[in-house]
């Protein structure tokens, strides 16, 4: 017989890589949870993670039971939610959402849901993608509104059984420059012509994303600034202290003293979509609120810079 409890353990020894973090993590000691893989490795009849001095990884079994773990977890937390809703009578949809995509794309997209289910009790919570992906997983999100660079998406698994990514549109990064600065009057860059240049990143994943371009591109970046914060990164360049990457949608609201060119193919890009689990995405709430996403990004057609979002490359 499987154990809740176990399949918690579980899930924050594979988000944790370790018996140590995640004991840590769930208040318990990493005696407690050796004993609960054990168990749990006896319940199903072999190994769920492999030991090592580095640490443990997840076994093909054991990625299989991290897989029935989430669904159990999203089960019990909306039923949990179903049973709150009885006392009200009135359904709750929590989103979750990064700044940018929810600051241009989500109070559209809410204004049509509330019309179309105006005794909807909505909910929004703000976070990048590594925060708000795993909250679908789990349960207590109905779903995110996220976005995922080259690779998978950022809890580092991509979509899998149980969830569906729907893409929505994507959004190109630009070079941003001061207005005087030798190459702002260029249609478009290349990236090694930037080479030499001092950077500013809004974004810790940008930095990481930038540094692979770069490399590609011959060159290593000098990074003289980082922020969390698009707007404050452009104020820095407009300062002078260096030049920035940029996604389109973060243009807005304009700085004073900026110039933003389009890179040259292949130019990056964040592809922004939104996740749900598989078996709650046909629910009539749900899934207005995608389809007025996916209207929402359709009708985007320009943003302040001039540039044109481009649509989505197909369902992930």
């Amino acid at each position: 017989m499987m154990d809740v409890q176990r399949f918690r353990v579980l899930r924050a020894v594979a988000e944790h890589g370790s018996f140590n973090r995640a004991a840590a993590a769930l208040h318990l000691t990493p005696s407690a949870v050796s004993q609960h893989m054990a168990a749990l490795e006896r319940s199903v009849g072999t190994e769920v993670v492999a030991r090592s001095t580095r640490g443990v990884t997840l076994t093909e079994a054991g990625r299989i039971m991290v897989g029935a773990a989430e669904s159990v977890a999203a089960e019990l937390e909306d039923a949990r939610r179903r049973i709150d809703r009885l006392g009200t009578g009135r359904a709750q949809l929590t989103v979750a959402t990064f700044t940018t995509g929810g600051r241009v794309l989500l109070p559209g997209a809410l204004a049509r849901l509330t019309a179309a289910h105006p005794d909807t009790v909505l909910h929004v919570r703000e976070g990048e993608p590594e925060q708000s992906v795993p909250l679908v997983r789990q349960g207590a999100a109905d779903l995110a509104l996220a976005y995922h660079f080259d690779g998978p998406l950022p809890d580092g698994q991509g979509p899998r059984p149980g969830v569906r990514w729907t893409p929505l549109m994507e959004d190109p990064l630009h070079a941003v420059l001061p207005e005087d600065h030798p190459l702002a009057a260029r249609e478009t860059l290349d990236l090694a012509e930037l080479a030499s240049e001092p950077w500013v990143l809004g974004c810790l994943k940008t930095e990481a994303y930038l540094r692979r371009y770069a490399e590609r591109a011959g060159f290593a970046p000098e990074i003289r600034g980082t922020t969390t914060d698009y707007f404050f990164a452009r104020t820095l360049v407009a300062s002078g202290l260096g030049v920035s990457l940029v996604p389109s949608l973060a243009h807005t609201p304009a700085v004073a003293g900026l110039r933003t060119v389009p890179l040259a193919a292949p130019a990056p890009a964040r592809h922004l979509g939104v996740l749900t689990l598989t078996r709650h995405a046909d629910r009539p709430r749900t899934a207005t609120l995608v389809r007025a996403l996916r209207e929402q990004a359709a009708a985007l057609s320009t943003v302040s810079t001039g540039s044109s979002p481009r649509p989505p490359r197909g369902r992930a």
